[in-house]
Protein backbone atom coordinates (compact mmCIF):
# COMPACT_ATOMS: atom_id res chain seq x y z
CA UNK A 1 0.00 0.00 0.00
CA UNK A 2 1.31 3.24 -0.87
CA UNK A 3 1.85 5.95 1.75
CA UNK A 4 0.78 9.57 0.91
CA UNK A 5 1.22 12.73 2.23
CA UNK A 6 -0.72 14.02 5.49
CA UNK A 7 -1.31 16.70 4.40
CA UNK A 8 -3.42 15.23 1.78
CA UNK A 9 -5.79 14.55 4.43
CA UNK A 10 -9.18 17.23 5.04
CA UNK A 11 -11.59 18.27 2.12
CA UNK A 12 -10.84 19.47 -1.21
CA UNK A 13 -12.53 21.41 -4.15
CA UNK A 14 -11.86 20.84 -7.98
CA UNK A 15 -10.34 23.69 -9.56
CA UNK A 16 -12.22 23.42 -12.89
CA UNK A 17 -10.19 25.96 -14.33
CA UNK A 18 -7.27 23.03 -14.15
CA UNK A 19 -9.69 20.64 -14.84
CA UNK A 20 -10.86 18.03 -17.50
CA UNK A 21 -14.30 16.27 -17.35
CA UNK A 22 -13.91 14.23 -20.66
CA UNK A 23 -14.79 10.83 -22.27
CA UNK A 24 -13.49 9.49 -25.59
CA UNK A 25 -15.54 7.41 -27.77
CA UNK A 26 -14.73 5.03 -31.33
CA UNK A 27 -16.50 6.88 -34.16
CA UNK A 28 -17.44 4.81 -37.74
CA UNK A 29 -15.75 1.92 -35.67
CA UNK A 30 -12.14 3.71 -36.74
CA UNK A 31 -11.40 6.39 -35.15
CA UNK A 32 -11.63 8.13 -31.92
CA UNK A 33 -13.74 11.27 -30.87
CA UNK A 34 -12.87 13.00 -27.85
CA UNK A 35 -15.30 15.69 -25.72
CA UNK A 36 -15.49 17.13 -22.57
CA UNK A 37 -17.95 18.79 -20.26
CA UNK A 38 -17.06 22.51 -19.40
CA UNK A 39 -19.34 23.16 -16.43
CA UNK A 40 -18.77 20.95 -13.28
CA UNK A 41 -18.04 21.13 -9.38
CA UNK A 42 -17.06 18.42 -6.60
CA UNK A 43 -14.50 17.43 -4.37
CA UNK A 44 -13.42 14.85 -2.18
CA UNK A 45 -12.86 14.73 1.71
CA UNK A 46 -9.86 12.47 1.90
CA UNK A 47 -8.68 10.60 4.59
CA UNK A 48 -4.67 9.82 4.28
CA UNK A 49 -4.25 7.30 7.02
CA UNK A 50 -7.86 5.09 6.32
CA UNK A 51 -8.54 5.81 2.46
CA UNK A 52 -11.65 3.51 2.90
CA UNK A 53 -12.97 6.59 4.94
CA UNK A 54 -12.48 8.93 2.14
CA UNK A 55 -15.39 10.06 -0.30
CA UNK A 56 -15.67 12.37 -3.38
CA UNK A 57 -18.37 13.76 -5.54
CA UNK A 58 -18.80 15.21 -8.97
CA UNK A 59 -21.26 16.98 -10.61
CA UNK A 60 -21.82 17.72 -14.33
CA UNK A 61 -23.86 20.03 -16.20
CA UNK A 62 -25.10 17.77 -19.24
CA UNK A 63 -25.79 20.72 -21.34
CA UNK A 64 -21.78 21.84 -21.36
CA UNK A 65 -20.75 19.27 -23.40
CA UNK A 66 -18.11 20.41 -25.88
CA UNK A 67 -16.76 18.05 -28.42
CA UNK A 68 -15.76 20.85 -30.98
CA UNK A 69 -18.89 20.38 -33.08
CA UNK A 70 -21.79 22.44 -32.48
CA UNK A 71 -24.59 19.99 -34.57
CA UNK A 72 -22.85 16.86 -32.65
CA UNK A 73 -23.61 18.56 -29.31
CA UNK A 74 -26.58 19.75 -29.90
CA UNK A 75 -27.72 16.23 -30.47
CA UNK A 76 -25.61 14.79 -27.68
CA UNK A 77 -28.20 17.26 -25.42
CA UNK A 78 -31.10 16.05 -26.96
CA UNK A 79 -33.30 13.00 -25.43
CA UNK A 80 -31.34 11.00 -28.12
CA UNK A 81 -28.57 10.58 -25.56
CA UNK A 82 -28.34 12.51 -22.01
CA UNK A 83 -31.74 14.57 -22.29
CA UNK A 84 -29.57 17.69 -20.82
CA UNK A 85 -33.35 19.65 -20.70
CA UNK A 86 -35.03 16.69 -18.51
CA UNK A 87 -31.59 15.99 -16.86
CA UNK A 88 -29.54 18.54 -16.16
CA UNK A 89 -26.95 16.92 -13.69
CA UNK A 90 -24.62 13.80 -14.53
CA UNK A 91 -23.45 12.40 -10.95
CA UNK A 92 -20.87 10.47 -9.10
CA UNK A 93 -20.87 9.72 -5.56
CA UNK A 94 -18.67 7.81 -4.50
CA UNK A 95 -19.32 4.56 -2.16
CA UNK A 96 -15.93 2.73 -1.45
CA UNK A 97 -12.52 3.72 -2.16
CA UNK A 98 -9.35 1.60 -1.34
CA UNK A 99 -5.79 1.94 -2.45
CA UNK A 100 -4.08 -1.11 -4.46
CA UNK A 101 -0.40 -0.36 -4.68
CA UNK A 102 0.38 3.08 -5.93
CA UNK A 103 -3.59 3.02 -7.61
CA UNK A 104 -6.18 4.21 -5.97
CA UNK A 105 -10.04 2.47 -6.87
CA UNK A 106 -13.07 4.35 -5.76
CA UNK A 107 -16.64 2.77 -7.00
CA UNK A 108 -19.88 4.84 -6.59
CA UNK A 109 -22.78 5.50 -8.24
CA UNK A 110 -22.83 7.33 -11.55
CA UNK A 111 -26.06 8.46 -12.82
CA UNK A 112 -27.00 9.91 -16.36
CA UNK A 113 -30.85 10.40 -17.73
CA UNK A 114 -31.92 9.90 -14.38
CA UNK A 115 -30.44 6.03 -14.32
CA UNK A 116 -28.01 5.00 -11.50
CA UNK A 117 -25.56 2.41 -11.82
CA UNK A 118 -22.31 1.63 -10.62
CA UNK A 119 -19.06 2.56 -11.87
CA UNK A 120 -15.11 1.87 -10.51
CA UNK A 121 -12.80 4.64 -11.29
CA UNK A 122 -9.06 3.84 -11.09
CA UNK A 123 -6.90 7.05 -10.22
CA UNK A 124 -3.55 7.56 -10.49
CA UNK A 125 -2.06 10.50 -7.53
CA UNK A 126 -0.20 13.18 -8.72
CA UNK A 127 1.07 14.65 -5.79
CA UNK A 128 0.52 17.63 -3.44
CA UNK A 129 2.17 21.31 -3.78
CA UNK A 130 1.75 24.67 -2.76
CA UNK A 131 1.06 27.52 -5.09
CA UNK A 132 2.13 30.89 -5.32
CA UNK A 133 -0.64 32.42 -3.83
CA UNK A 134 0.20 29.70 -0.48
CA UNK A 135 -2.89 27.27 -1.97
CA UNK A 136 -2.13 23.48 -1.24
CA UNK A 137 -3.04 21.98 -4.63
CA UNK A 138 -3.58 18.55 -5.22
CA UNK A 139 -3.43 16.22 -8.71
CA UNK A 140 -5.19 13.60 -9.84
CA UNK A 141 -5.70 11.73 -12.81
CA UNK A 142 -9.08 9.04 -13.11
CA UNK A 143 -10.27 6.70 -15.74
CA UNK A 144 -13.03 4.47 -16.46
CA UNK A 145 -14.90 2.60 -18.88
CA UNK A 146 -18.83 2.52 -19.31
CA UNK A 147 -21.46 1.09 -21.44
CA UNK A 148 -23.17 4.02 -22.42
CA UNK A 149 -26.64 1.59 -23.27
CA UNK A 150 -26.45 0.87 -18.97
CA UNK A 151 -27.83 4.31 -18.73
CA UNK A 152 -30.44 4.16 -21.98
CA UNK A 153 -28.40 5.81 -24.59
CA UNK A 154 -28.81 3.65 -27.41
CA UNK A 155 -28.68 5.80 -29.94
CA UNK A 156 -27.19 4.49 -33.51
CA UNK A 157 -26.99 4.03 -36.89
CA UNK A 158 -25.95 1.22 -38.89
CA UNK A 159 -22.91 1.47 -41.28
CA UNK A 160 -23.29 0.86 -44.79
CA UNK A 161 -19.73 -1.25 -44.49
CA UNK A 162 -21.10 -2.78 -41.19
CA UNK A 163 -21.08 -2.20 -37.92
CA UNK A 164 -22.27 1.20 -35.89
CA UNK A 165 -21.75 4.92 -36.00
CA UNK A 166 -20.77 5.06 -32.42
CA UNK A 167 -19.46 2.59 -30.34
CA UNK A 168 -20.87 1.43 -26.96
CA UNK A 169 -17.65 1.53 -24.84
CA UNK A 170 -16.64 4.95 -23.39
CA UNK A 171 -13.78 5.37 -21.84
CA UNK A 172 -14.17 8.31 -19.21
CA UNK A 173 -11.08 10.64 -18.63
CA UNK A 174 -10.39 12.83 -15.04
CA UNK A 175 -7.48 14.99 -15.02
CA UNK A 176 -8.15 17.33 -11.44
CA UNK A 177 -6.68 19.81 -9.63
CA UNK A 178 -8.35 20.61 -6.84
CA UNK A 179 -7.51 23.12 -4.10
CA UNK A 180 -7.30 22.12 -0.08
CA UNK A 181 -10.45 23.76 1.89
CA UNK A 182 -9.49 25.63 5.46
Amino acid sequence: MSTYPADLSGTWEIDASHSTVGFAVKHAMVATTRGKFSAFSGGATIDAENPAASTLWLDIDADSIDTGNGDRDAHLKSNDFFGAEENPKITYRSSNVKVDGDEIHSVGDLTIKGVTHPVEVVWEFNGVAKDPWGNLKSGFDGAAVVNRKNWGLTWNAALETGGVLVADKVKLVLEIEAGKQA
